[in-house]
């Protein structure tokens, strides 16, 4: 007997909800594109991790260029292994550019996220099979970052492996993290999983005062390790870790367990565990130059960090010169018990131009949009199934990528809100907002 759940858009706020398309990879390994009411406007039979749809800025004016994983490696181990090669197609399927067949060991191995740069490179987060030393004689999956040239060429790299130093961890946490890397070699990537990179951007930090806030140069790269319970800035010109958000925090500011002190804004940014998605909100945009971030308080840390004991996921806004939470997002936030809203792994939040936020509490499959107050505006349920058996290709059912339970889910990784301009001019607008049905209460 299945469990019931909802599918499609469950509500939809006409005058609150900002009106965009939406593209995601169901749990099925397709990825569609979405409109508001839910209607599929095209699809592709390729997962991405995350896909992504290219601003025309990027692509010479180009609409509707998108870009997911085109093919597996074959690699036994499966997980972050199995990404033979990733590219870019045309609107129509037309296959622009493909790379992973050159890369070292012949596959891209990319996983978890990459963005096209102004320059027209490629920054890709990758894994290399090698020997960290700081932890152990062990071959492990280490997780890094690649800028790779339209020719294919690697144009500049970085490897995680090389500046575990710089991640803060206590002598407890080093020895647990040693013990974790022992216990399971084949899987220790898992046991830091870098699971987000992007560059700043033009941000008006840098713009204020370039010489004394040169962290924040367009250029570096912020990052996230889920498994340690941090994020860092990468200093593109020198690699090093430049800022940091974790792992441990102050106890006297680790109050979001806390019923009333945990709503007070702006507060100390408290106890983070398994975060996904940290990037800077664009120019242009309501919160614009503060870090947006999905914290899904799912296990995580050396040693494991202490959580509440009603799970909930949060949505955090958090000014990086200041470090103090400025907007937040919880289920209580749209009067529900903590509970109601969380996904331990996953995920993603986006801004979006008229200040509501597009969350994906991924473990769920549900995607919404929430207003500045934390009303739902807009709520989806994808009703697209698969299983997640990586590292097992004789099973024939869709997999979910990086998922590897013998169990039927509708994860979705991440979703990306994609403006109107960005698609050809033969996509219609979506047709007026049909569905005003709430199945929970505000």
């Amino acid at each position: 007997m299945g469990i019931f759940r909802p599918a499609g858009v469950t509500y939809c706020d006409p005058e609150l909800v900002y009106d965009t398309h939406i593209l995601f990879t169901g749990a099925d390994g397709v990825t569609r594109l979405i409109d508001i009411n839910g209607d599929v406007v095209r699809e592709w039979p390729y997962p991405g991790v995350p896909p992504r749809i290219l601003d025309p800025a990027l692509t010479g004016g180009q609409k509707g260029e998108i870009a997911f994983q085109l093919s597996e490696s074959g690699d036994a181990r499966g997980g972050i292994y199995a990404n033979g090669t990733i590219g870019r197609l045309d609107w129509d399927g037309k296959r622009l550019w493909e790379w992973g067949s050159e890369a070292p060991g012949g596959a891209a191995r990319q996983n978890h996220d990459w963005q096209l740069l102004p320059s027209g490179n490629w920054l890709l987060l990758i894994t290399v099979p090698r020997v960290v030393n700081d932890l152990g004689p062990h071959v492990i999956g280490d997780q890094g970052l690649v800028e790779v040239n339209p020719d294919g060429k690697v144009a500049w790299r970085w490897s995680s492996g090389d500046h575990l130093s710089e991640l803060g961890l206590s002598e407890q946490g080093w020895e647990l993290l040693r013990e974790a890397v022992a216990r399971d070699p084949g899987n220790s990537w898992g046991c830091l999983e870098m699971n987000s990179a992007t560059t700043l951007g033009s941000n008006k930090w840098f713009d204020e005062d370039s010489a004394t806030n040169s962290i924040f140069h367009p250029d570096n790269i912020i990052i996230s390790f889920r498994k340690a319970n941090v994020v860092a800035i990468i200093q593109k010109s020198s690699g090093n870790l430049v800022w940091r958000l974790g792992p441990y925090f102050d106890e006297k500011s680790g109050e979001q367990h806390e019923r009333i002190l945990r709503h007070n804004l702006p507060r100390p940014l408290d106890q983070i565990s398994g975060q996904h998605n940290p990037h800077f909100i664009p120019k242009g945009l309501p919160g614009a130059g503060n870090i947006l971030l999905f914290d899904c308080q799912g296990g995580a840390g050396y040693p494991p960090a202490s959580l509440g004991i009603y799970a909930g996921s949060r949505v955090l806004e958090v000014d990086p010169t200041t470090k103090e939470i400025v907007w937040q997002y919880t289920a209580e936030d749209s009067g529900l018990p903590p509970w109601t809203f969380f996904s331990s792994f996953v995920s993603n939040a986006q801004r979006v131009p008229n200040g509501n936020t597009l969350i994906t509490e991924g473990m769920q499959g549900r995607l919404f949009q929430v207003t500045s107050t934390g009303k739902v505006a807009w709520e989806y349920y994808a009703p697209y199934t698969g299983l997640g058996v990586a590292g097992e290709p004789e099973v024939s059912k869709p997999r979910v990528p990086g998922v590897d339970r013998l169990s039927t889910t509708p994860l979705v990784y991440r979703s990306q809100a994609v403006p109107g301009e960005w698609l050809p001019d033969s996509v219609a607008k979506p047709n007026p907002v049909r569905i005003q049905k709430r199945l929970h209460v505000d």
